[in-house]
């Protein structure tokens, strides 16, 4: 499983209609997630209305705040006009210039949803395949996890077993649905294996 993550300013207008509309257009075996760095209160009524007008709900939708652990987890991001405001996403990511939705009348908020949807098209037809090959975010949760790792078990394991158990145990996580906490799961798991006389995880390699 692979996840995109969209990011604005307030998670209210232009990342949530991103997320639906990848949703919508996407196979199934990726995934998408939305965040703000100042989340509002509720997506913005217009934007409201005009997903209504194509379909799709997002009246329930609550703007979320975009965390730590979603930058880590996140195997493809795309910003949207938000500039410095946007926290560092250590993955691919695309810079999408779409005007800001937030106070504007249904007339206005028309032309923004379907330029988002034709972006949404584009990034499904064209960037699937990097998004399912690109390695980076494991590559950044692997990196986090070593030097602990190594500082505890450097006496005891090879460099190359602390960093083989590390890889096995963080790709167990690969295709859950929320990934919440996977750093902190996946650092406990590996120091169970690596505190065995015999590590299962490298028995299976």
């Amino acid at each position: 499983m692979k996840y995109v993550l969209f990011v604005c300013n307030h998670n209210a207008g232009r990342s949530q209609m991103a997320q639906a509309f990848f949703e919508r257009h996407a196979p199934a075996d990726i995934r998408a997630e939305s965040a703000g760095s100042q989340p509002a209160q509720r997506v913005w009524p217009a934007v409201v209305e005009a997903m209504a007008e194509v379909g799709i709900d997002v009246a329930d939708r609550k703007p979320r705040k975009l965390l730590r652990e979603m930058q880590l987890h996140a195997d493809w991001a795309v910003t949207m006009g938000c500039g410095d405001a946007c926290p560092y996403v250590p993955t691919t990511v695309e810079s999408w210039d779409v005007p800001d939705p937030a106070g504007l009348p249904i007339e206005q908020v028309r032309p923004i949803r379907d330029e988002i949807e034709a972006r949404v098209r584009e990034l499904v037809d064209t960037k699937l395949e990097a998004i399912r090959s690109d390695a980076t975010a494991h590559e950044f949760r692997l990196a986090h996890l070593l030097p602990s790792l190594a500082d505890e078990f450097e006496t005891t394991r090879t460099p190359d077993e602390i960093r083989a158990c590390a890889d096995a145990v963080l790709s167990r996580f690969d295709d859950v649905t929320v990934r919440g906490y996977v750093q902190v799961l996946a650092h406990r798991q590996t120091r169970e294996c690596l505190r065995q006389e015999t590590c299962d995880v490298l028995e299976a390699r």
